[in-house]
């Protein structure tokens, strides 16, 4: 089997791109990976290397060959896993330790290990500033790191319990509070939440991309909506996407933002210009719910696995041999 779907791979690594005026979405192919759960991924385009938390650490996936390793580094419930721009080192954010890893992203070696707030989670990246913002979701504050000095430079409160946030790369930062179904805008320079404003008809944000042609935000919402603001709070539109939405991305070649939907095993591609629409919605799997893009080819990737059935109020979980990350081409 993991022939098979290496070979698969293989194949879809050479397929041409669809042209940028009607991106048109497709699964291409999967890669297999060890056993266990998963959170949010990244991509760093220039040494073609893909990055996921896992339960017990970080998977890391040559884009170029296909080929995963596991536990590159270990961690306790790792729920980020982030490649620093215009570097080969990744942080790891731990949310049963409360720390995170700073490491090299080609071998694995640990240059600092972190003290962050409480169950810390997503990871944003600020050019404005070149800092990196943990998002303690427990102690709802953020950790702010110097990647250069591996140094906690701030911790800024927020409130609520914190999910994924966006740079604008002007010194704001856009956060989803899950819990208060709202969003708080920070400036990065000051280091101070600025303004909050609600997400009307949203239950549970958590995914978020930000255009910067448009100057807009998106956030993915847990009851199958998708919120378009403005950076003052002023609501443009709100779309219908799958349910179980827990991550987003945006593609700047194409200028559409694709949201995974975990519970509907599809992935929405959503225009925002001339006025946001969701073009296409993709078949994916049950399960596929976090998503990172590769800006260099356009090509998205989402880990899922064959989920077996709940124990009472339990989450359901992956079956044995069944992980992989689906690989969707435009």
């Amino acid at each position: 089997m993991r022939a098979l779907l290496l070979a698969v791979w293989f194949t879809a690594s050479v397929q041409p791109a669809a042209s940028l005026a009607d991106p048109r979405y497709h699964v291409v192919g999967q890669v297999p990976a060890g056993d266990g759960g998963w959170d949010i991924l990244s991509v760093n385009p220039a040494y073609r290397r893909l990055y996921i938390g896992r339960t017990d650490g970080v998977t890391v996936i040559n884009l170029r060959t296909g080929k995963a390793t596991d536990r590159i580094v270990p961690g306790q419930r790792v729920h980020a896993a982030l490649a620093i721009p215009g570097t080969h080192e990744v942080i790891s954010t731990n949310g049963e330790s409360n720390n995170a890893l700073l490491f090299d992203g080609r071998t694995g070696r640990i240059r600092a290990t972190i003290p962050t707030g409480t169950k810390p989670d997503a990871v944003a990246w600020d050019p404005a500033t070149r800092t990196l913002w943990i998002m303690n979701s427990g102690s709802g504050d953020a950790t702010v790191v110097d990647p250069v000095t591996a140094r906690v430079l701030a911790t800024v409160p927020i409130g609520g319990s914190l999910e994924f946030a966006a740079a604008d790369g002007r010194g704001r930062l856009y956060v989803n509070v899950e819990d208060k179904n709202e969003m708080a805008v920070l400036d990065t320079k000051a280091r101070k939440v600025v303004s909050r404003f609600p997400l009307l008809g949203c239950d549970g944000p958590t995914g978020i991309a930000y255009a910067p042609g448009p100057r807009e935000i998106v956030s993915a919402c847990g009851n199958g909506v998708a919120i378009v603001s403005s950076p003052t709070g002023r609501q443009i539109a709100r779309l219908t996407i799958g349910k179980g939405a827990d991550g987003a991305a945006y593609d700047p070649a194409r200028r559409v933002v694709l949201i995974p939907a975990g519970r509907d095993g599809n992935l929405s591609v959503v225009r925002l210009q001339p006025a946001p629409a969701v073009l296409e919605q993709v078949k994916t799997a049950v399960s596929a719910r976090t998503i990172a893009i590769d800006p260099a080819t356009g090509r998205a990737y989402l880990p899922s696995a064959t989920l077996a059935p709940a124990v009472g109020s339990e989450r359901p979980k992956p079956m044995p041999g069944t992980f992989r990350v689906l690989v969707i081409a435009p």
